[in-house]
């Protein structure tokens, strides 16, 4: 079973279609590995994206399950330290201290590079997070935790996932009616993210 946001390796370019562009071949000939992407992918595959150097260099794929040789997951890149000194490792270092909860991860550029040792951040970087909420955050305590992140050292875009989808902190924090919550089938606007979609 995996996870969007989920890192898996074993790909290769033979996996990849016909029309996929030379960049997502270099990255996976050069043994990188793939996301796990929100989609529904066909029987005994997973949806993937491929990640280029270019931060519009991505590319959706699937890949068979079976190829799958190796599965880091967010939570099991809190503790990794980066001997690198930017702003968005230095936000999670210091949000290492302050989040309790047992269920964050590291997604996006900054846990690619933590997993895979290859350079993905830069000074403007965002750092990207998720928390699995199995059970419903009240809005006031999402109020709380987006003021925690607030005082970062750079943009902190944590995602909530909840078991039918995720959800941005901060509109969840937002007071706003509707939130986009974001699933395998798509993103819908819904009242309450831990409700399946109708």
């Amino acid at each position: 079973m995996v996870n969007a946001h989920d890192l898996l390796w074993g790909m290769t370019p033979a996996h990849l279609p016909a029309e996929a562009p030379a960049w997502a071949v270099e990255a996976i000939s050069a043994g990188h590995p793939v996301v796990v992407r929100r989609a529904i992918a066909a029987p005994g595959y997973v949806a993937v994206g491929v990640r280029g150097r270019l931060r519009e260099q991505r590319f959706a794929a699937e890949m068979p399950m079976a190829a799958v040789q190796r599965r880091v997951i967010p939570e099991a890149l809190r503790g990794v330290i980066s001997p690198r000194d930017l702003p968005a490792l230095r936000a999670l270092a210091a949000l290492r201290r302050v989040l309790t909860q047992e269920t964050w991860g590291v997604t996006g550029s900054a846990g690619f590079e933590l997993a895979s040792g290859i350079e993905a951040l830069h000074a403007q970087s965002d750092l990207d997070l998720i928390l699995r909420t199995p059970e419903p955050l009240a809005r006031g305590d999402a109020h709380d935790l987006l003021a925690i992140l607030e005082t970062a050292a750079c943009a902190v875009d944590l995602q909530l996932q909840t078991p039918f989808g995720a959800v941005a902190l901060r509109e969840w924090a937002s007071g706003s009616r509707r939130v986009l919550l974001k699933t395998a089938s798509g993103a819908h606007l819904v009242l309450d993210p831990w409700q399946a979609v109708a």
